[in-house]
Order: structure tokens, then sequence, then C-alpha cells
């Protein structure tokens, strides 16, 4: 799409591919290792502790004998409260990780929009970066929560408890979990990817960090 200002061409603006786009995301993930490890810790933490509840209401459905109802409910709004907050902390650390992300990266931003990237080019780079490292620390933090009390519930309990537990629900947790982390991780990278996008080009060669 060019853009024409009188009879003047000032630019031409282009859309790549979205497995250019993926390819872009997957180079910069590399390239930034351990600050996207940091990005995908919160995540992990986060589902993990939302897995490892889930996994021991299920074990407790299959316990013997039944808690007070009271005591019950109050335990069960404990849990939501506690992996609501969780969620809340790992999503303010994903957008301050994606924050800082944007702002090492001014002058790349800064390139690429002068060579004609679109603004919603560069908001697609960086929410593909986000969701590749949330799925991967999601299905990771499931993977851990759902094992570690698995491992403690058989301990515990024997097979005779944690043998009724179907894989069904199991794989339903891992649904929600992914849907969860996914969610989070997007709306944590909006913001970000907005700054980035909206950025003048010339301001951001301009930055120094």
């Amino acid at each position: 799409m060019r853009k024409t200002v009188g009879k003047t061409e000032v630019g031409r603006q282009i859309q790549l591919p979205l497995r250019k786009a993926l390819a872009i995301s997957l180079q910069s993930i590399r390239i930034r290792f351990w600050r996207s490890m940091i990005t995908a810790a919160g995540i992990f933490l986060g589902i993990a502790f939302l897995a490892s509840v889930l996994t021991t209401s299920l074990i407790q459905e299959h316990l013997p004998g039944t808690m007070d109802p009271e005591i019950a409910a109050a335990a069960k709004n404990r849990q939501v409260w506690l992996v609501m907050m969780s969620l809340l902390v790992c999503t303010v650390g994903i957008a301050n990780s994606m924050l800082m992300s944007v702002t090492e990266r001014f002058k790349e931003i800064g390139t690429m929009k002068c060579l004609g990237a679109l603004d919603i080019f560069v908001v697609e780079l960086f929410m593909l970066e986000s969701a590749i490292l949330g799925l991967l620390a999601s299905f990771s933090g499931w993977t851990i929560g759902t094992g570690s009390i698995l491992l403690l519930g058989l301990a515990g309990h024997g097979w005779a408890v944690v043998g009724e537990i179907q894989l069904i629900q199991l794989l339903g947790n891992l649904g929600i979990t992914m849907a969860v982390g996914g969610f989070l991780t997007t709306v944590a990278t909006v913001p970000p990817a907005i700054r980035a996008a909206k950025m003048p080009p010339a301001v951001a060669l301009r930055m120094e960090i």
C-alpha cells in the first residue's frame, strides 16, 4: 500500500505472511532466551499452581468419606482466591517483561517500520512471541503441577484413590490451564504490543537504551 502526499510518494507499507512473522518471533525468542525464560516463568508458576489445585480437587472427590459442607466450601473459596491472586501477579509480571522487551527493541521496531512494516505486523510479532511462550509455559506448568500432586496423592492415599481419576478429567484440566495461560498471556501483551506499533519510526531510531 503506497502513501502519497500530493504527487509525492512518501513510503510503501508491506505485510509479510504469517509464517515469516512466526519465524521472526522464534528467532527473537532464541536471541533473547533468558528474558524469554523470565517471561515464561511467570505463567509457568501460576499455571502450575492452578493445575495442582484442580488435581487436588479430583483426588478429594475420590477420597472415602465426606467433608463437612461448610469446611469444604471455605477451603474451596480460599483456593479460588489464592489461584486468582497468583494468576493476577503472573499477568502483571508478563506485562512488565513484555514492556521491557519493547523498550530494548526500540531501534529494531523503528527499522522495521522504516522498511514499511505495518502497525498490525509489529503487533503480530509480539503477540506470536508471547503466545508461543504462554502455551509452552502453560503445558509445562500443567505437567509439573499435575504430576507433583498425583505423586503426593499416590504416596498419601495409594493407587486405590489416584487410580480412580480418569484420563479425560486430566485432559480436561489441561484444556482449562492452556486456555487460561493463553488468555492471560495475550491480555498482558496487548498494551506493550500496541505501544510498539504506535511508535513513530524516527523516534524509535533516536532512542538510546
